[in-house]
């Protein structure tokens, strides 16, 4: 393996060396204010691809994702909306959950919580303090930048630049305006917690160094997260923990370019974004990972909605090449070592995601060729290397799962497209009899449709089967059983020379 990764440290691609075992990974996390946006998704599903490549080249890893559930932010939302802070930090670590995991993110080995870990941060706070690398001033504490050499270093900011940088406070007693807080002393309101130098609650920053060190060590392999983080938190990060272990702090640092709504950062704080779960509720999870993939991780990208429904029809195209394939009793072996140059010269070079995904493409034109054809060794070797790719690349490519998320996007709620009906039998008797003929993911797909019927959904499902079934296997009775109950429900095939079409009955 010659993995080679743009470390935002150095500015370069560089070859990854692990420090030891496991591979040691630290995902900054959201803060808890709010729910999570599709920006988010593009940083988590970023470390997800990562991890996956990292796992899938012999690595064993170790993955902290942190969640931010007390700062600034997290109490105004609380006071606004007159609740305990902790009820809406929980609320939305909950929905991230729901979230990450219908997008088939690999959940970390831990995930710690700022208010889980006060002690270990008074004790960072307490040991740059001892060190001189921070002060106490009426109760808050202050990290001086003046005393740390490589301050800016990830940045590449200049520290007279920095004076009233990005989200940098300018108060009156601190020593120098660019000094950022360790410990805030608590406000009228606010939830505290004892420490030495007031009743309080941590700085930003600071909380990612001691949930890091706590539970990786003083050193990691990365440290991934939006390039909006680099600075001040993750400039910040550095210096704290490098001013109190005397150690470099992170070897990588990963960071994806920022997903733009009309031109602007989608940003919790400005209110300008778009929700995981409500994309999530007109697109599949492997639309939304095709989305972000086509494109490379460091590329800056614009969300618009049509760029999702073209996704949306690549994804479509790929479903109709593996239906066609699993009608024929394709075998799946999607671990085949043979594949595996392609993908690793891809993946080696940077997580060149948009080339893997332009390989399942060609893959799939060859594989239609081979399906017009009849070659069954080739269509066997096309369906493979699709699945090879996609799953590696972090996709659901279960056939129960795929014809499921047809079902549930296809707008079933709908008055146009929902089809209530009351019975299935021939469907049943449909399947049944795929069964008994050994048409078994023929069967799988029926079953599948059995709980919600759409025509969207149909068409794929009854043209394929139509076409294959009826005029290739010459299985008629199965056709014939989907047709009736079709019809049943106030919907007719109608074949034509460009294919099998469903129609509603007038």
């Amino acid at each position: 393996m010659s993995l080679y990764l743009t470390n935002t440290l150095s500015g370069k691609k560089e070859l990854f060396k692990p420090l030891g075992d496991p591979v040691k990974i630290y995902i900054c996390g959201m803060t808890v204010q709010g729910p999570p946006h599709f920006g988010h998704m593009r940083a988590y599903i970023t470390s997800d691809i990562l991890i996956r490549y990292l796992q899938f080249s012999g690595y064993k890893t170790k993955v902290v994702q942190n969640f931010t559930d007390i700062d600034d932010k997290v109490i105004e939302k609380a006071q606004e909306q007159k609740i305990d802070y902790r009820v809406i930090a929980q609320k939305n670590i909950d929905e991230y959950f729901e979230v990450a995991d219908k997008m088939n993110i690999k959940r970390a080995d831990i995930y710690p919580k700022a208010t889980q870990h006060i002690q270990e941060i008074i004790e960072l706070v307490q040991k740059l303090i001892d060190k001189g690398f921070a002060y106490e001033s009426d109760g808050d504490v202050y990290f001086s930048v003046n005393n740390f050499k490589d301050y800016g270093k990830l940045s590449k900011k200049k520290l007279e630049d920095l004076i009233a940088g990005a989200r940098v406070e300018i108060r009156e007693h601190k020593k120098n305006p660019a000094d950022f807080a360790l410990w805030k002393a608590a406000k009228k309101d606010e939830p505290y917690w004892q420490s030495p130098w007031s009743n309080g609650r941590p700085g930003w920053a600071i909380e990612c160094s001691a949930m890091s060190i706590c539970h990786l060590g003083e050193t990691l392999d990365f440290h991934l997260g939006g390039e909006d983080l680099v600075f001040p938190h993750h400039e910040n990060e550095i210096a704290q923990s490098e001013a109190a272990t005397g150690k470099e702090f992170v070897r990588f640092w990963i960071h994806n370019a920022m997903l733009n709504l009309t031109g602007e950062k989608m940003s919790k704080s400005t209110k300008h974004f778009i929700t995981a779960k409500e994309l999530l509720s007109k697109y599949s999870a492997n639309v939304i990972r095709l989305y972000f993939l086509k494109s490379h991780y460091r590329s800056p990208q614009e969300f618009d909605f049509s760029i999702l429904d073209s996704s949306k029809e690549g994804w479509a195209r790929i479903e109709e090449f593996l239906y066609a394939v699993e009608e024929n009793h394709a075998k799946a072996n999607p671990k085949s070592e043979a594949l595996n140059p392609k993908l690793v010269e891809a993946m080696d070079d940077d997580l060149n995601t948009p080339k893997v995904i332009a390989l399942v493409f060609d893959a799939i034109k060859d594989g239609f060729n081979a399906l017009q054809n009849k070659n069954s060794e080739e269509i066997n070797n096309k369906y493979n290397e699709v699945l090879f790719y996609l799953s590696n690349l972090g996709f659901r490519t279960d056939i129960k799962y795929r014809t499921e998320k047809r079902i549930s996007m296809s707008g079933g709620t709908t008055a146009s497209s929902s089809i209530e009906y009351r019975d299935v039998t021939k469907f049943v008797n449909a399947q049944e009899l795929a069964k008994t003929k050994g048409h078994y993911n023929i069967a799988n797909l029926i079953e599948a449709s059995i709980n919600i019927i759409d025509m969207n959904m149909l068409i794929p499902i009854i043209r394929s089967i139509a076409r294959d079934l009826a005029r290739e296997k010459k299985e008629f009775e199965i056709s014939d059983l989907l047709r009736k109950g079709l019809e049943e429900m106030g919907f007719t095939l109608e074949d034509t020379d460009k294919g099998t079409r469903i129609k509603r009955k007038k």
